[in-house]
């Protein structure tokens, strides 16, 4: 296995399950150049989701197929695993950049599906002492963007995107908006993460 600061396209395993990793290496499927979040995508739209990933310096910015499925109005499917791990949450936080959201600067040498290896300077994630509470959104206000139901014995979640980009933005500029002027955010912690709860 590669270190984490070295990514291959092609051969760089996906680290978010089995199910991923097999659509990965399923016949067709292509992928986005990214060090930390990359996307694997097939059918009609894959070109303009991937294309332009290797632009961003940050995981899910303006460039990365999260931002582009929340223009084109995609939905998406949270199958048995809850609404914690939900990337595209990520995306929308890098919207307004919270002061929690990335770490230190680190290299990455990037290997794409061409073969061309390059060093590229990243913003990751770093998230501090904050443990991801994305669950939350189903707190909100207005949760008209989310429908759940079942799939064979699995919890799932159903999210329209531009509907959850709407709803998480206004609570997160509230929130922020709260934080700036010396109030009291509506939690003790930003909206997403709590400080060391599991």
């Amino acid at each position: 296995m590669l270190p984490p600061h070295i990514h291959s396209t092609l051969h760089t395993p996906s680290n978010v399950g089995a199910i991923p990793e097999y659509f990965r290496t399923r016949p067709g499927t292509r992928r986005s150049v990214h060090p930390t979040h990359s996307v694997c995508a097939i059918g009609p739209a894959t070109e303009e989701l991937l294309r332009d990933h290797h632009l961003d310096s940050t995981p899910c910015g303006s460039c990365s197929p999260f931002r582009t499925m929340i223009d084109r109005g995609a939905k998406i499917l949270m199958l048995g695993c809850g609404l914690r791990p939900n990337t595209t949450m990520h995306a929308l936080e890098e919207y307004v950049e919270p002061p929690y959201l990335f770490g230190p600067p680190r290299d990455c040498t990037i290997t794409d599906a061409d073969g061309h290896t390059y060093t590229k300077t990243y913003r990751p994630h770093g998230f501090g002492p904050y443990r991801q509470r994305y669950d939350r959104v189903a707190d909100l206000p207005d949760t008209s963007f989310l429908r759940v139901g079942r799939v064979l014995g699995a919890e799932t979640f159903l999210l329209d995107a531009m509907g959850l980009r709407s709803a998480v933005l206004a609570k997160l500029r509230e929130d922020l908006s709260s934080s700036s002027k010396g109030g009291q955010p509506s939690r003790p912690d930003p909206a997403w993460h709590c400080r060391g709860v599991p």
